[in-house]
């Protein structure tokens, strides 16, 4: 047996009538990176909890090295309310001592970053707790780091962050850390090996999630050969006990097969020119039109969806009150079956978009149309829908919807939805109220589906589901003929179910040709915060007119080139919106094209790079403009 520096001998435990793990032998060797998957509920944190010494197994023991330490980020925190973020975070280390190590400093100025570090824990939201319970396993050394959840209540930038602090830190081989997460693109970046969590056992797998995934699927086709075998094998004992005679039997040859051979026969994830078809005869032309769009909120209570102004008194000399501009002169054109997802900072006014796309919130100035077709449904962070179902069963709740659906050609029940969204049979009696966290969120998006919405807005979808259950979540949208915009700090999920990305900075939205990669490298290169700082001076502009020497005006001129230059900038997005439909119109006809046809296929391609030949110009006049419009 191998010397693990920390590991699992032969153990068991159960809770209740369920059993975690069975006769489980598994370790951490110095060096390794691995990440750990599985369903909710199968016991991936009671891993971490029994290798940190915090759960005791039933039966078998944990081994760990002498003078060994382990960290452990749990998913409940144990910081007393009453300490300091400083305490908390940086124990007895003074500012002088953390602040001259480059490494603390960059550790306190990325996850502590507005926080006061004199407030009470107590104090603190839930996300910022997080933050001072991760920023404290950072700051000092240790052998083996267990991560539960890591990224929960972290934005896009804060999560690259800490996936190049992870690399960076323990590049050279020494130490080790395990991480339970459901985000596949930070698995994928951090992970050099994986643990698959499932049944009473843990399954060790090479690579990060992607060779996880192929790993994965090689091993059931496998076990779907030796299943098929042993069927052959019982049909051939059928035949020879009903025929008297014995039959003859020739061992199956098999050879494992590629990547590339195992999807050979996996169509494309989305037919993008049936779905935006089918989206246009359920929507119209229109879904929904921002034009000039600007939101502000007063500094005082800028938790209302309107600004306040009050009467000055007689006398007194009347004094605006400072405006917080959230989103700022904003044209977007939402279409039928788009599929758009969105970024931005915690705090950069993604709710608010959302609130102003589906009318729930009112803009300041401007104009929203919404098509007098569009049937809106949210799924939001909270689950409060699903409270007043509580005492019913699922039963009951599913019988007030339609009896058939039509998903990908086939009618199927709700039931048949709700056994595909990972529910058994058994559970149609279970109330509501019983349902655990991602048993709920998968019950919402289940509702939500069945009323049957055709524009469908999703904040955080990810939240509380296992990857198995993305997975399914994502197979389920891909057939779903509407408009999507998603809000998500998750980058796998984002780019896997929308075709576009935008990124909401300085309260503009601005289109990410390459994806999330684009809104890294525009704050990696200050853009973003530039961007930030343009915003704030005019608001700062706005609220000090009433000083006689405040920032000189822009001139009548200047206005106008601004105004030339955002309509060009407006002509040219619509422009780029045509072209990018063309690709995938062209992409859509070379996949459903004759392979032997390679003339058609050749022109086929042929119109395609001309189209991209016209579109990259494009993209650089846009990203010039808005540098002029920055400046």
């Amino acid at each position: 047996m191998p010397t693990y520096d920390l590991g699992l001998e032969d153990v068991s435990l159960s809770f209740a009538t369920k059993d975690i793990f069975s006769h489980v032998t598994q370790g951490v060797f110095e060096g390794d990176r691995i990440g750990i998957v599985g369903r909710n509920g199968d016991g991936k944190s009671t891993l971490l909890r029994l290798l940190a010494g915090l759960q005791t197994p039933d039966s078998g023991r944990v081994t760990r090295r002498g003078g060994l330490t382990l960290g452990l980020l749990d998913q409940r925190d144990s910081i007393d309310d009453q300490a300091t973020v400083r305490q908390a975070a940086l124990g007895e280390r003074e500012d002088y001592e953390w602040a001259a190590d480059s490494n603390s400093r960059e550790i306190v100025q990325t996850l502590l970053a507005g926080m006061n570090l004199d407030a009470q824990v107590g104090s603190l939201s839930g996300g910022q707790r997080r933050r001072v319970d991760l920023a404290r396993l950072l700051l000092r050394d240790w052998d083996i780091l267990a991560l539960d959840e890591p990224t929960n209540h972290l934005d896009i930038v804060t999560i690259h962050w800490l996936a190049e602090h992870l690399k960076n830190r323990w590049s050279q081989g020494s130490g080790a850390f395990l991480i339970v997460t459901h985000d596949r693109w930070f698995l994928d970046e951090v992970c050099s090996s994986m643990w698959e969590v499932h049944d009473g056992s843990i399954d060790p797998f090479e690579g990060g999630y992607s060779a996880y995934m192929l790993q994965r699927v090689e091993r059931d086709r496998q076990a779907q050969v030796a299943e098929n075998k042993r069927q052959n094998l019982a049909r051939k004992e059928l035949a020879w006990l009903t025929r008297g005679a014995r039959a003859r039997a020739t061992k199956q040859k098999f050879h494992v097969k590629a990547a590339t051979e195992l999807i050979a026969d996996v169509p494309p994830m989305r037919d993008t020119l049936e779905l935006k078809r089918m989206a246009t005869a359920r929507l119209g032309k229109q879904v929904v039109d921002l034009k000039d769009v600007t939101k502000t909120y007063s500094s005082e209570g800028s938790g209302s969806s309107e600004s306040t102004e009050t009467e000055p008194s007689e006398g007194t000399l009347a004094s605006p009150e400072p405006v917080r501009t959230v989103i700022n002169d904003v044209t977007w054109l939402i279409g039928p079956g788009d599929r758009f997802g969105i970024v931005g900072a915690n705090g950069a006014g993604k709710s608010t978009l959302l609130g102003l796309i589906d009318g729930s919130i009112e803009p300041t100035s401007g104009r929203v149309k919404i098509g007098k077709t569009v049937k809106f449904a949210v799924l939001t962070q909270r689950l409060d829908e699903l409270e007043e179902l509580g005492q019913y069963k699922i039963r009951e709740v599913l019988s007030r919807y339609k009896s058939t659906y039509m998903v990908e050609g086939k009618e199927v029940t709700p039931a048949q939805l709700m056994e595909r969204l990972g529910f058994a049979a058994a559970q149609l009696m279970t109330p509501i109220a019983d349902l655990s966290g991602g048993q709920k969120r998968r019950m919402q998006l289940l509702l939500i589906l069945l009323d049957e919405p055709n524009v469908l807005i999703m904040d955080e979808p990810g939240n509380d589901l296992d990857t198995d259950m993305l997975a399914v979540m994502e197979d389920l949208l891909d057939s779903w003929p509407g408009t999507l915009i998603v809000v998500s700090h998750d980058r796998y999920l984002l780019e896997r179910v929308t075709d576009e990305q935008f990124a909401l900075m300085g309260g503009k939205v601005r289109h990410l040709p390459g994806g999330v990669d684009d809104y890294l490298n525009m704050v990696d290169s200050g853009q973003a915060q530039a961007v930030a700082a343009a915003d704030t001076d005019a608001q700062r502009s706005a609220s000090s007119i009433t000083s006689a020497d405040s920032s000189k005006p822009e001139t009548k001129g200047e206005r106008q080139t601004q105004h030339e230059l955002s309509k060009k900038s407006r002509s040219i997005e619509r422009k780029l919106a045509k072209l990018n439909s063309q690709v995938e119109d062209l992409q859509a006809q070379m996949a459903a094209h004759d392979p032997a046809d390679y003339e058609g296929l050749g022109q086929l391609n042929e119109q395609l790079k001309a189209v991209r030949s016209e579109i990259e110009p494009l993209e650089e006049e846009w990203l010039s403009i808005g540098e002029q419009l920055e400046d």
